[in-house]
């Protein structure tokens, strides 16, 4: 018996399931076009992840990774994380990457990157070759792909190591993709909160033709003048 699926499905909220759909932009032509949601919440789905996640086997991953409902493939991405957190009890940690490699077509929506490729891939690579993370900004077969890309680079940065993010955000510096713009931004943000200096230099030969969103982003700690100063094209 899959008891992360069990509990999941024991969870569903029906009442939450349109302000969800909403939220996630599962509508024709959006990013998120025709995914389904039980109506949980993310505090729920940490806590059936908590309590199940020692008795939740490869199987039961592949299972739940694989599901139609969102919140259900986000609890097999955080019990793949608590198995790579806890290797030696479980799942060991370069399987744990593995599945998550081999399974990125299921994590579809930013939400599923966000929460889960810093902790799992960006920790994994703290002491390894990188090229995989620059490798998937380029030329990721799906905007969630290139978007671990950047987003992976956070652990990097919670260990003041910046250069990676800097790198790859010139790869997606001119990405289409407003996702993308506010990911980059984000990254840069939390670069620049390590070492202001850095991010200016940075900045300083790309702000005046960098998307405005990633540009906002990116200048979002910034003090108010300097903002103005970078918005207007002036600094």
């Amino acid at each position: 018996m899959n008891l992360l699926l069990s509990h999941m499905l024991s969870e569903a909220a029906p009442g939450q399931v349109p302000g969800l759909s909403r939220f996630f932009k599962t509508g024709p032509g959006q990013y998120g076009e025709g995914d389904k949601f039980l109506g949980i919440k993310v505090p729920v789905t940490r806590k059936v992840v908590k309590a199940c996640w020692r008795l939740t086997g490869p199987s039961d991953l592949e299972e739940c990774i694989a599901s139609e409902y969102h919140e259900v493939r986000l609890a097999a991405l955080l019990a793949l994380i608590e198995h790579f957190k806890h290797a030696g009890t479980g799942l060991g940690k370069e399987e744990c990457v593995r599945f998550y490699l081999s399974h990125t077509d299921r994590i579809n929506n930013w939400d599923l990157v966000d929460l889960s490729c810093y902790p799992l891939l960006g920790e994994w690579l703290l002491d390894k070759d990188r090229q995989i993370l620059y490798d998937l900004a380029r030329s990721g077969k799906t905007l969630w792909e290139q978007r671990i890309g950047i987003v992976s680079t956070m652990a990097f940065i919670r260990h003041g190591e910046l250069e990676d993010t800097f790198k790859i955000a010139d790869i997606l510096l001119h990405h289409p993709h407003d996702l993308i713009h506010k990911a980059v931004g984000w990254l840069l943000r939390e670069a620049g909160k390590k070492d202001k200096n850095a991010l200016e230099a940075w900045l300083k030969p790309r702000y005046a033709s960098m998307p405005r969103t990633m540009l906002r982003y990116a200048i979002e700690r910034f003090p108010e003048a300097e903002r103005r100063e970078y918005l207007s094209g002036i600094r």
